[in-house]
């Protein structure tokens, strides 16, 4: 989950980073406020999540607060990069001297964490890298020790920063490690990272993106999501525990497992292909359970997405049989009733297929239609889609 930067820098101040002052607002009413309130001359800083926001208009300097409003109304509603301004960070402006740059991030191709530190900050660091590439520092740093104080140093002097700042550097950069491995952080960046004229340094900007596999440590997390920016029905899999995303096609999918679901994309793709290019509606993974309870969360994301014309359920019977799986399916249709009004291909295998098979047979709902392959049950589902 990539956070806005008012909400990186609220877990900086959680974690003593040093950094300015501010308060985040939706009207151009409450920047002059928070201005009055700070009572010096404020940035208003656009708030979204990508780059390049000063060079669009989306970052304004403001003497006083009748300046900081008028900024305010014009940078709500801008489009930057599609991306259309609904917040406004308004923070205290800051004297600067010289513009660092500081990150720490989770390297996957070597399977380990790296940070980069260079002293020339202030501008995107592609361009650093493409252009100045020896100014930009890359130190590995080992999962087991981390970053203490004196690696923190040692980051600093790779990265060239001056000698009156390495001590306070050290100790910001030591903290920024902090944010990255107690928050579960992928991603701790801050460009600028400020010498300010009397040699304080400043984290005056912040990017964080945060590991959604541990939301589980940190439920406080969750208040940082975009719900604004989410889709509903993600919104909706993600209360009910289901591993959902959205796809522009007709056909509902439900699987277990992410192997077995991911194929059946496939297979339900190549199907349509026959069917008028009809394409997978989503990728819905319920897991090893398949209880009537989960089924029928399943079934209600999918079939509250209007784009979906059929819904194609693919089982493997492992430790939850298939005839657990056939009760699921019966009773989430008896609990959605008028509800569940799409039709519903249903392949089963694996353990107590014949069981699992029976029971849907004896239902005999009419909405549901049994195949008994993979490629048979994608291939019915994409022709009733295409209807």
């Amino acid at each position: 989950m990539d956070l806005f930067e008012y909400q990186a820098k609220e877990l900086f101040a959680d974690h003593g980073v040093p950094t300015t002052p501010g308060r985040v607002t939706d009207t151009a009413e409450g920047a002059k406020a928070i201005a009055e309130e700070i009572g010096k001359p404020v940035m208003i800083k656009a708030q979204v999540k990508v780059g390049g926001r000063g060079k669009a208009g989306g970052v304004k300097y403001s003497e006083d607060a009748a300046a900081a409003e008028a900024n305010a109304e014009a940078i709500l509603g801008l489009d930057i990069k599609g991306h259309v301004v609904k917040n406004l960070l308004v923070a205290e402006a800051a004297d600067i001297a010289e513009e660092y740059y500081i990150s720490f991030l989770l390297d996957r191709t070597n399977r380990t964490y790296l940070a980069m530190c260079s002293v020339e900050g202030g501008v995107e660091i592609e361009v650093t890298a493409e252009e100045n590439p020896d100014a930009l520092a890359r130190i590995p740093v080992d999962a087991v020790t981390g970053v203490d104080l004196a690696f923190a140093r040692t980051i600093a002097e790779a990265g060239k920063l001056p000698a009156e700042v390495l001590d306070a550097a050290a100790n910001t950069i030591q903290k920024l490690w902090e944010v990255f491995v107690k928050e579960d952080a992928l991603l701790v960046e801050v460009n600028p990272l400020v010498r300010t004229p009397d040699d304080q340094i400043l984290a005056l900007d912040g990017k964080v993106t945060l590991d959604a596999n541990a939301d589980f440590r940190h439920p406080n997390h969750s208040a940082f999501e975009d719900r604004d920016a989410t889709d509903p029905l993600e919104l909706k899999a993600k209360e009910n525990d289901l591993n959902y995303v959205k796809l522009d096609g007709e056909v509902g999918i439900i699987g277990n497992g992410a192997g077995l679901v991911m194929s059946t994309l496939d297979v339900v793709a190549y199907a349509g292909e026959d069917h008028g290019g009809v394409k997978p509606a989503n990728f819905l993974d319920i897991g090893g359970g398949a209880s009537a309870e989960v089924m029928a969360a399943g079934l209600d994301v999918i079939l509250g997405d209007d784009q979906v014309k059929s819904v194609f359920v693919n089982v493997f019977g492992g430790i939850t049989a298939c005839d657990a799986v056939a009760n699921g399916i019966v009773g989430a249709l008896d609990k959605l009733g008028a509800d569940a009004n799409k039709p519903l291909v249903v392949r089963l295998d694996g353990n107590k297929v014949e069981e699992g098979r029976q029971i849907l047979a004896d239902a005999d709902h009419p909405l549901v239609t049994l195949a008994d392959t993979m490629d048979s049950g994608a291939d019915k589902a994409a022709e009733l889609a295409s209807k």
